[in-house]
């Protein structure tokens, strides 16, 4: 029995500037699950000192995380959702053209 997809991935090369702020990656996972589909139900964001964030959004279709190093260029996300494979997939993609990486690494998990 298939429950959900869970897709794990680094996005590396990213623009440091689009990693540092709360703010930023708030609206970046925000246009990702509204270009999805998804339902949020909860947030929450740290901010860490100098720059980077994790944020995770708790959907009705399950979650979606995201932890970022500036200074690396790298993100790495976790999104996970119940029902059909392509949605969390597309989701992750949909990431991907916005932070436009010079290199992916993804692992699509079915539960």
């Amino acid at each position: 029995m298939r429950v959900g997809t869970h897709v794990l991935g680094e996005l590396y090369g990213c623009s440091p500037d689009a990693l540092k702020e709360v703010s930023a990656i708030r609206c970046l996972m925000r246009q990702v699950v509204d270009a999805s589909g998804f339902h949020v139900v909860g947030e929450q964001f740290h901010q860490f000192n100098p720059h980077g964030v994790t944020g995770v959004l708790v959907l009705s279709e399950s979650h979606f995380s995201i932890h970022t190093w500036p200074e690396l260029g790298l993100v790495a996300a976790d999104i996970f959702t119940c029902g059909e494979q392509q949605n969390a997939v597309d989701a992750f993609q949909k990431l991907c053209d916005l932070l436009r990486p010079s290199k992916v690494t993804k692992r699509v998990i079915t539960r």
